[in-house]
């Protein structure tokens, strides 16, 4: 299958051997792996600062693709993660390489198109249909790289009953959500987004939502810390600090409210309260 362009640095030296090693640490500092559409939001630039005035924990964050995040994880290159693939995330639950799971926000995916939708996705009442109708008439990008966002593209296919490998206009970039977005809107075609990153793309897009509001597009993001007893160099207390800290009744409500006055609505939607037990 054809990439459009190469992974992003980013990406590649996240997986390069000792790159993101915990060893040589600083005191008082854990690294996050998270998706990317943490940072192309700012949610990161906003949020990290904030923890470490209150707690005097920096975080080193490593914005990949969350199946790039959760490998990190699985190797011990990161103290704690932040990642959106549920069903991805369990696996790593049951091999003992992640504990301490949180849900902390959520929002939903959406399909974005040209206005004009040649395909008619967005004609269609219902999710199904309108995948069915992208597959027989458009083309579509992916991101291709393993994230959240790319492994529910790859389950809606697979509800649909379509093999996307054998979609003749279907190109994966291998790169974010924004980037992904940007080339998307260049070739004029749909792609599957997640609506924080959207949005905060929206004045450079012509391309629109075309297909939301499903049940199955909701986009949960959840925390959690990198098991020291598989992985001795992960720092678990102040891991555990950062998670707890998401949580917190205060920062929960700063969620809700992150981006709303600079695009108008909520990026996030704050999940915690409702899942203290998970």
């Amino acid at each position: 299958m054809r990439k459009l362009i190469a992974t992003l640095l980013v990406y590649a030296l996240a997986l390069a051997p000792g790159t993101g090693s915990l060893a040589g640490q600083q005191r008082g500092e854990i690294t996050l792996a998270t998706t990317t559409s943490t940072e192309d939001t700012g949610l990161l630039d906003s949020l990290l600062p904030r923890f470490q005035r209150a707690t005097g924990i920096a975080v080193k964050a490593i914005a990949v693709g969350t199946g790039a995040a959760l490998e990190m994880a699985r190797r011990g290159d990161a103290d704690a993660v932040l990642v959106h693939a549920p069903e991805a995330e369990r696996a790593y639950l049951a091999s003992g390489d992640l504990i301490g799971g949180r849900r902390i926000m959520y929002n939903d995916f959406l399909i974005i198109g040209p206005a004009a939708d040649p395909a008619g996705a967005g004609r269609h009442d219902s999710l199904r249909s309108a995948m069915k109708a992208i597959a027989a008439a458009g083309s579509f990008i992916s991101r291709g790289d393993g994230s959240g966002t790319e492994n529910k593209e790859l389950q809606l296919w697979k509800a649909v009953g379509v093999d996307p490998s054998t979609l003749p206009r279907r190109e994966e970039t291998g790169q974010g959500m924004g980037a992904t977005l940007l080339i998307a809107e260049e070739r004029q075609t749909y792609t599957l987004a997640d609506r924080a990153t959207y949005l905060a793309f929206k004045d450079r897009l012509t391309l629109v939502p075309l297909v939301h509001g499903d049940p199955t597009l909701r986009n949960i993001y959840s925390a959690y810390v990198v098991n020291p007893g598989k992985h001795p160099a992960a720092r678990r207390r102040e891991a555990e600090r950062f998670v707890r800290y998401l949580t917190e009744p205060t920062v929960q409500r700063w969620i809700g409210r992150f981006g709303s006055q600079k695009w108008g609505e909520s990026l996030f939607y704050p999940d915690a309260e409702s899942h203290a037990g998970r």
